[in-house]
């Protein structure tokens, strides 16, 4: 079976690893006439490089690779960095924990240090970064500097300079250092929002220890949401990043910083073809903040959100997917107080519209605490707006984004029913629902399972069979489930086909 690919941040470490480029010496017999040092040959006279600089680009073109180089080349720095890290029992290899060895040494000086109860392993590690000022702030990943004792970055002149870090943000994986030094060479940072699929990109950085590595490749894709990544839209491309690529610049094609290259998916840890970068616009946001106060604040509405596939639309009355559809409201969140309810589909956010749920979690995730949002929401089969004043998140992601499961397959809906006595009401910690005491037909076929506690037919809650049937009575193809199960809720389509039993 082959490993399943992951997600996996780019910083690259460096404790007890080391590349090694072997030597061709002696593999040749006969020495090339290029190579002879005969003065009698005319001499080479070198002259000094002028840089060449980027221009804007026009659609069909290819961009001068060379010029963003060395134009923004000297930009580029290595971030080295140097700490301990707390071994979690997650990351002891399998059975460790019971090897009666383990038991014995783990008490032993040196294994762990005193007082804590997980060993301790240091570390050192690599990734990269760019500056953005000429007095020394640079920008790079928050998963580069995580746990590090000692910062260290290392300029294209080779110069090195030990860092502070003037604040990390694990939400967005930005982090933001200074060094002190004066007149530095700078990026010119561009506009993500300006992107579009197949534009050209360069990538410089530091794989697996390289320094000033340059890479190329197109945008393969945008708004991309990744899995723990909520408040991040990012930019995927197949430019060739690696471990040690972290936190190093994404440019465009007329030499701009559009992104911070950051995760790759791959199955081998090394390059696959998918990378994915922080837009530059959220990076400035998070650096601006964390300048002003040392560290960067989110908002949070309350609400889990889940993605809207075909058939939840067409159960809603949309004939698009697009939206995000809400799937519980968190008690006195304020989304609560504004009258969002589950079953409601977000359709765009202070006049944007929202085709995916990611972007909306991106939108409020990047808003300020306090601010107020202007929702358009889809329910009862019509459009109406609500004001939402956002609170703050705690750096922490509010809004998970659940995946449900569908059915095309034709048939009744199948499912044995019954109302929830007062302990399970109390118990699962809802006003209303019914237990499914047994599946068949296109619940069964859509995931649904005896136990689950059925909350609302398209939009409307239950608490009665007679209020099922009333919900079904439209001619809807599909039917939206609301489910409680293990404590979570989520939206399950339900494909009634069209003859009705």
């Amino acid at each position: 079976m082959n490993a399943r690919p992951v997600l996996k941040p780019l910083a690259a470490a460096l404790a007890g690893a080391s590349i090694t480029l072997a030597g061709t010496a002696g593999a040749f017999s006969l020495k090339p006439s290029w190579l002879s040092t005969d003065d009698a040959k005319p001499k080479v006279v070198q002259t000094a490089v002028v840089p060449e600089k980027p221009v804007p680009m026009v659609a069909g073109t290819v961009p001068n690779y060379r010029a963003i180089v060395q134009q923004a080349g000297p930009a580029v720095v290595g971030v080295t960095v140097e700490g301990t890290h707390k071994v979690t029992a997650e990351e002891l290899p399998q059975g460790l924990q019971d090897d009666p060895f383990f038991q014995f040494f783990r008490g032993l000086p040196g294994f762990q240090q005193r007082g804590r109860g997980a060993p301790q392993q240091p570390f050192r590690g690599q990734g990269s970064g760019f500056i953005v000022s000429a007095d020394g702030l640079i920008l790079t990943n928050a998963h580069v500097v995580r746990e590090a004792k000692e910062v260290t970055v290392k300029l294209s002149d080779r110069r090195e300079f030990a860092a502070k870090v003037l604040g990390a943000d694990p939400a967005t994986d930005i982090a933001v250092l200074r060094i002190d030094a004066k007149n530095l060479p700078t990026v010119r940072l561009g506009d993500a929002k300006q992107l579009q699929v197949g534009d050209p990109v360069l990538a410089i950085g530091s794989p697996f220890g390289f320094e000033q590595t340059a890479t190329q490749g197109i945008v393969s894709a945008l708004g991309r949401s990744l899995p723990g990544d909520a408040f991040v839209p990012f930019i995927q491309t197949d430019a060739a990043v690696n471990p040690g690529n972290s936190g190093g610049p994404l440019f465009d094609g007329s030499g701009a910083v559009v992104g911070i290259n950051a995760q790759i998916y791959s199955q081998s840890g090394g390059y696959q073809g998918l990378a994915f970068a922080i837009p530059i616009n959220v990076a400035l946001k998070v650096k601006d903040q964390i300048v002003a106060t040392g560290k960067a604040q989110h908002a949070r509405l309350g609400v889990m959100i889940q993605e809207l596939t075909q058939p939840l639309a067409e159960s809603f009355g949309l004939q698009r997917p697009d939206g995000a559809l809400v799937a519980s409201v968190a008690p006195d969140s304020p989304a609560a107080k504004a009258g969002l309810k589950p079953g409601d589909v977000i359709t765009a956010i202070d006049g944007e519209p929202i085709a995916l749920s990611g972007e909306l979690s991106a939108r409020i995730g990047m808003s300020a605490p306090g601010e107020t949002a202007k929702l358009k929401v889809w329910r009862d089969k019509s459009e109406r707006e609500l004001s939402v004043k956002l609170a703050s998140a705690a750096d922490e992601d509010e809004a998970a984004v659940a995946q449900g499961g569908g059915d095309e397959k034709p048939g009744r809906l199948g499912l044995a029913l019954r109302p929830l006595t007062r302990d399970e009401r109390k118990q699962a910690e809802v006003e209303h629902g019914l237990v499914i005491e047994d599946v068949g037909g296109p619940a069964a076929r859509a995931g649904i399972r005896p136990g689950d506690v059925l909350l609302s037919v398209n939009g409307k809650s239950v608490d009665s069979l007679e209020q099922v049937r009333g919900s079904l009575k439209s001619q809807s193809r599909t039917a939206a489930l609301l489910i409680l199960r293990d404590g979570n809720r989520i939206f399950v389509p339900v494909n009634l086909g069209a003859n009705q039993g």
